[in-house]
């Protein structure tokens, strides 16, 4: 089946800006929003749900294909081969607290990631890829940080709150890699940090996270010229289940791989 991928992301970056001027008339207002809790430190706000709903009927209602998101139960459709992925609200937390979120989608074709964007409505910045055509920020090529100086590497994480279980040693580990580099930065958004690699604002990012969020982050990331793999130096057969992420430049991949790879190996079930 010939699809054409260029047509299919006009229409997600059409979508994801409808989302994303839904979402920012709650964000808006973050300080009053309606908030439900879906677990500690993982807020749900009226806004998520919202958001994927629209993203679904829109995608849907063109691509009535199988489709993934964070808020509702999975849908199969048409099209066994290819699939959404969605993140309606990614950084939820930094949303009901009045900071920087994203928008993302992706769409796989088997084990693929065929396009994907990342979009920040409060910066308006769309981050695209599609898969063997390169990275775009609002048009722009994008190439990752061409750096290879220790020092000035700037690496961005994510830290797990007291009554999240994550990988063990969270702390620990960022002792160490933090010691000789630049700057260590938390962007609140899995998906904002991918992108940001991508346009050299992170030398490299690493985190535990979840392949929904970050699917199309990787795609832009690989586009731009980057590594992906996770903190063993396993490719997607692993990190694509298990969320063990290492996202960055070739020195920063090395120099934080060297850093990562000591933890306990994470295997995909």
């Amino acid at each position: 089946m010939t699809v054409n991928y260029s047509k299919i992301l006009d229409h997600m970056v059409e979508t994801a800006r409808e989302a994303g001027a839904l979402t920012l008339e709650h964000f808006k207002r973050f300080r009053d929003i309606e908030i439900g809790i879906k677990g500690p430190g993982d807020f749900v706000s009226d806004a998520d749900k919202q958001s994927e709903t629209l993203i679904r009927e829109r995608l849907l209602s063109q691509y009535p294909w199988g489709l993934t998101g964070e808020e509702f139960a999975p849908v199969e459709g048409s099209d066994s081969e290819h699939r959404w992925l969605v993140d309606p609200i990614d950084g939820t937390t930094n949303f009901i607290y009045g900071q920087h979120y994203t928008i993302t989608i992706s769409l796989r074709r088997g084990n693929e990631t065929m396009c994907g964007l990342v979009y920040n409505p409060v910066s308006d910045e769309m981050f695209t890829a599609i898969k063997d055509e390169g990275a775009y920020l609002n048009g722009t090529r994008l190439n990752v940080s061409t750096s290879t100086d220790v020092a000035l590497m700037c690496v961005g994480t994510g830290l797990p709150t007291p009554n999240l279980s994550l990988h063990p040693g969270a702390y620990q580990r960022l002792d160490e890699i933090r010691a000789p580099i630049g700057a260590v930065r938390i962007v609140g958004s899995a998906a904002n940090s991918c992108a940001y690699v991508a346009c050299g604002r992170l030398t490299g990012y690493y985190e535990e996270t979840g392949f929904v969020d970050t699917a199309a982050g990787i795609l832009i990331v690989q586009e731009a010229g980057g590594i992906v793999t996770d903190w063993w130096g396993r490719g997607p057969e692993v990190y694509e289940k298990t969320g063990t992420l290492i996202v960055a430049n070739p020195a920063t991949h090395a120099y934080l791989l060297e850093r990562l790879r000591g933890a306990p190996p994470k295997d995909a079930a």
